[in-house]
């Protein structure tokens, strides 16, 4: 175990650096680091002195991947790519446009999008898990077949609308809850249950359609039927067995919301104005920050690497025969 963990990690360094390596192209193709010293100057008329005192003062002045005028190792050390990407992987995240420290930025946002998303994320697999075993076992009944209509009506409704919707509904209309912000103090779930409320209801269709599925599949294989010939109740056999063996894709599927748990949802804390990651990552896209953006899918990706990890480690909890040589 221990031997393929670390054999993962490895392979995980070589990953990071080509996502950075994509993600940096990406944005200097799009913006050079001229443009993007006229776009934070803010001025239509710019003198070439202010945008290379920009550049200067930003690092950008500095060849983008292979520094010519250098020798040795500052050929590739004295490069935009590796005093800005490259430091990432010792956690200097460095400071975005406007002079703050992103690490301080991360670390400060990081609660709000947790107290969001964990809850989210708990209520909403418990909620769909629960009504697609309750489909599963009432399948081919009339509660079925409207669990399944109101599943595929629920899947072509876009997330947006919900937001809006409960926006309206709840907060303007019936003035339960406030419709954004976000507070620090006691009363902080106030502003968390409409957030919440909606991340569970837009995620219900899409989800429990996939839980039924597999449910199905596995409801047809033979040890279920040894299982009732034994005299096991539909519950039992239900709870027992099939939930137990359905675990493997149900953990295949939960490994993608990890990164979203700490990086936030961007449209809920954007209509929301709640000050996690969510709302940061778009706000740096609008200002084309790429600090920030650069920042932020480093962390995506060690997180998504780190998820997968532990969705491997967890089938050999759920499955005894999955042994790691």
């Amino acid at each position: 175990m221990l031997a393929y963990i670390l054999r993962r990690l490895v392979y995980a360094i070589p990953i990071l650096i080509g996502v950075n390596l994509i993600t940096f192209a990406l944005f200097f193709v799009v913006n050079t680091p001229d443009d993007m010293a006229r776009m934070q100057l803010g001025v239509k008329r710019v003198t070439p002195e202010a945008i290379e005192k920009w550049k200067a003062d930003r690092g950008y002045d500095k060849p983008l991947f292979v520094n010519a005028s250098a020798e040795g190792t500052g050929r590739l050390t004295e490069t935009v790519f590796f005093q800005k990407s490259i430091r990432m992987f010792v956690g200097d995240f460095g400071r975005a446009e406007d002079g703050r420290d992103i690490s301080r930025e991360i670390v400060t946002r990081m609660g709000p999008s947790l107290a969001i998303a964990l809850p989210t994320f708990v209520l909403g697999l418990f909620v769909t898990v629960s009504f697609a075993l309750a489909l599963a076992m009432f399948r081919a009944t009339w509660f079925d077949f409207w669990g399944v209509v109101l599943c595929v009506a629920m899947m072509s409704i876009s997330g947006l609308f919900y937001i809006i919707g409960g926006q309206y509904l709840i907060s303007k209309m019936w003035k339960l809850v406030p419709i954004s912000g976000f507070g620090g103090d006691i009363d902080a779930w106030r502003f968390l249950i409409l957030p919440v409320l909606i991340g569970v209801i837009s995620g219900l269709g899409s989800s429990t359609r996939w839980y039924r599925t597999i449910f199905l599949e596995e409801i047809s294989k033979d040890y279920v039927r040894t299982a009732r010939a034994k005299g096991l109740s539909d519950a039992a056999v239900l709870f027992g067995h099939v939930l137990r063996n359905a675990m493997i894709p149900i953990l295949t599927g939960v490994v993608v919301v990890i990164p979203l748990l700490f990086m936030g949802s961007l449209l809920t804390e954007s209509f929301f104005g709640i000050p996690g990651l969510g709302s940061y990552t778009i706000d740096a896209i609008n200002a084309q920050d790429f600090a920030v953006v650069r920042a932020m899918v480093f962390i995506g990706s060690v997180l998504y690497i780190i998820g997968l990890i532990l969705t491997d480690i967890s089938y050999t909890l759920v499955d005894p025969r999955i042994r790691f040589e």
